[in-house]
């Protein structure tokens, strides 16, 4: 990994921050990256190092990856706050924001909280908080356990019950099971605590940005359907779905998911962003 891996205080907390490329010159503005749950840095790290063209920050949440176990519990405003404050202390303005599954959320909160800060966003096998049709039992009881990190054994055996889809890269699943690191039990417990009872939908309507949505068709634990709401809800959305796309569709479907993500990120500045910059 290519990276650039410090420890930060934001927030007040301590957190593993890794960015690539912020040092270069660019004529695209920064990623800022929220991680699926309990899912660390060098799990999404392949899809930072593809982009080659424009930085990319993401970072360990409290108790997964390297980031020291938090402390108190937190939620989707408190952390959108210390991810502010990263941007912040890395010197970077305006980002394009990304999350996926549980990141998908905080991606969409964040975007809310800080609009001026945020010029596109994607959200990739989300929902919309509380609010989202679940996938099936056997993927989200499964799901639900953190020894999904810890017993390789455990994934290996039940990878497609939770995560479907993975028949498009030969070695998908063993290249991803290979870069986890199992979170600590308190750490995934409060992420799993930051998003109860937390929804977007009432707010959806009034998120002025260009916003894409990434789903898979063979999705296990965050149903197409789920897209469906979001692309509805949101005035500006696309909806592209993945055909045999599991919820890892992003690094099983890499080549794809990374051209779409450059069509839409490149594409021209619309009408209704240049009213909202002037």
């Amino acid at each position: 990994m290519t990276a650039t891996i410090e420890m930060m205080e934001a927030g007040g907390r301590t957190l593993r921050v890794a960015h690539w490329r912020l040092d270069e010159k660019s004529d695209h503005p920064p990623i800022l990256f929220f991680n699926g749950i309990g899912a660390n840095i060098e799990a999404v790290a392949p899809l930072a190092e593809r982009l080659t063209e424009r930085g990319f920050v993401m970072f360990d949440m409290p108790g997964t990856g390297e980031s020291p176990d938090p402390t108190v519990p937190y939620n989707p405003f408190t952390m959108s706050w210390t991810a502010n404050q990263i941007l912040d202390q890395l010197g970077l303005g305006e980002v394009d924001v990304m999350g996926v599954s549980w990141g998908g959320a905080m991606a969409q909160h964040f975007t809310l909280q800080y609009p001026k800060r945020t010029r596109r966003l994607v959200l990739v096998a989300t929902t919309a908080g509380m609010l989202m049709v679940p996938g099936k039992p056997a993927a989200l009881t499964k799901m639900a356990n953190p020894r999904r990190y810890i017993d390789p054994d455990f994934m290996n055996e039940h990878f497609m019950t939770l995560y479907g889809g993975m028949t498009k890269r030969a070695g998908s699943k063993e290249d991803h099971i290979g870069r986890l690191k199992p979170p600590s039990p308190r750490g995934y417990f409060y992420q799993l605590l930051a998003m109860l009872g937390w929804t977007s939908l009432p707010a959806l309507p009034f998120m002025a940005k260009e916003v894409l949505v990434m789903m898979g068709d063979e999705d296990q634990i965050v149903p197409l359907i789920n897209g469906r709401i979001l692309a509805s809800a949101i005035p500006n959305a696309r909806l592209e779905v993945f055909e045999g796309g599991g919820h890892l569709f992003l690094l099983t479907h890499a080549d794809e998911s990374v051209a779409m993500l450059r069509e839409f990120l490149d594409a021209p500045e619309t009408e209704a962003e240049g009213r909202r910059a002037a």
